[in-house]
């Protein structure tokens, strides 16, 4: 039985331009790719995918990280595919990050890390229908 998450690669990476290394580190990681575009989001759109964290003392930084130049969501399927993922991108701090995860290789810092991954299966769900509707899914 294979499962469903959410990436998203982070302003701060397509700046950098690693866009390509990371979609590889994915697929060879055992995802398959389901959906992917590049966008860039509002702030209605930010602040709407990010309102579990409105509380939170990073929330407008985080909102205005996510608008300040476009992301690359992806949708991934693959067995136990949250788990899995968050393995692969690696703790939110990259300095913590185990050797060879995503963030570990291209994020600056916690609050630029590169990427994003779902957290749960039911939020999995709720983010990819954020940024996919059923016809751009396969």
């Amino acid at each position: 039985m294979s499962n469903k998450t959410l990436a998203i690669i982070k302003p701060d990476a397509v700046k950098k331009n690693v866009i390509g290394q990371i979609v590889t580190k994915i697929t060879e990681a055992g995802f398959k790719i389901n959906g992917i575009k590049q966008v860039r989001m509002s702030k209605a759109s930010a602040e709407a995918f990010y309102e579990v964290h409105k509380e939170r003392p990073f929330y407008n930084e985080l909102v205005e990280f996510m608008t300040s130049g476009p992301v690359v969501p992806i949708a991934l399927e693959r067995e136990n595919a949250v788990a899995e993922y968050r393995k692969l991108i690696g703790a939110t701090d990259p300095a913590q990050a185990d050797e060879g995860t995503i963030r570990k290789l291209f994020a600056a810092n916690k609050a630029e890390n590169a990427v994003h991954g779902s957290d749960s299966d039911e939020n999995a769900l709720i983010e990819i229908g954020h940024f996919f509707s059923k016809s751009e899914l396969i």
